[in-house]
């Protein structure tokens, strides 16, 4: 199976470039022009598809990665929580209408590796790159985002690893309706929340789970998942069941950052993290 290439997935791959370029040099602050010439594009064009992807100009985009930025978003987040416990609310997903629910395997069949399963998956264009993406009866079961001109044999491989008792086919009209609903939720009528299937130990359950309950365009750190699922010294436990996340995006782990407002690693490249926290944090604040 090839990668599909489209102008979207090449917009994408102009649009991290010129996120790195004007990170790098940020002290400077380029100006549009040479920004634009950096990505090959006139800077009309340049400003324009910018635009047309965050909703604002790359400049702006761009204080949304600022560790002091970060910093205070992440001192909202804390906030957020502690106004939360002080009302007595249990659980952070009594104060947000959670976008995504989540189911895990069961004991029997987590021993059996998803022995049964029937797996469609499917090549698609997303707002930041292209994705694998894979769903069962029960929900969504993978989703990661494929490298610029990346093979997407190796993630196909890494799928059938994880769930390797099931029954794989490739139906790319079954699975582009649930990418159309994840990344363009509002291009689609309203058809309830989205649910996700998942294959892992207790503890990385209550980690993904935490993970659901951080607002889009919020941040939070590895110390608040460990608060959050009442275990605040299992910071390297936390810190591995982020990273063992096989649905990105839709479970949130790229908004997990370092307690100092640097960003940090991201299984799918930390200039795509960049990319989503910057959109994500555009999207509403521009609301």
């Amino acid at each position: 199976m090839l990668l599909m290439t489209n102008e979207t997935h090449i917009n994408y791959q102009r649009i991290e470039e010129a996120i790195l370029y004007l990170e790098k040099n940020f002290q400077r602050q380029p100006e549009l022009d040479e920004v634009a010439e950096k990505v090959h594009l006139s800077p009309f064009h340049f400003q324009r598809i910018f635009t047309e992807w965050a909703g604002i100009s790359p400049k702006r985009f761009l204080q949304f990665l600022t560790v002091d930025f970060l910093k205070e978003k992440l001192e909202q987040s804390r906030n957020l929580v502690e106004a939360a416990e002080s009302a007595g609310l249990s659980s952070q997903s009594r104060v947000y209408d959670l976008f995504t629910t989540l189911e895990g395997v069961t004991p029997q069949e987590y021993k059996l590796h998803g022995s049964g399963l029937r797996i469609h998956y499917g090549i698609h264009e997303t707002p930041f790159g292209a994705c694998l993406l894979a769903v069962t009866d029960r929900g969504i079961c993978w989703l990661s985002f494929l490298a610029t001109d990346e093979d997407p044999k190796g993630h196909i491989e890494a799928m059938k690893e994880h769930w390797h008792n099931s029954l794989f086919h490739q139906d790319q009209a079954l699975t582009a309706s649930f990418a159309e609903r994840i990344f363009h939720p509002g291009a689609t009528p309203a058809t309830g929340r989205l649910h996700v299937f998942v294959k892992g130990t207790n503890f990385q359950l209550k980690v993904w789970e935490a993970l659901l309950k951080i607002p889009m365009g919020n941040v939070t750190t590895y110390q608040g998942i460990a608060a959050n699922i009442q275990n605040p010294n299992a910071l390297q436990a936390v810190g591995s069941a982020v990273g063992a996340n096989h649905i990105a995006y839709l479970i949130p782990c790229h908004r997990v950052i370092r307690k100092d407002g640097i960003l940090g690693e991201y299984r799918w490249s930390p200039a795509r993290k960049k990319s989503i926290i910057g959109w994500e944090m555009a999207k509403t604040e521009t609301k």
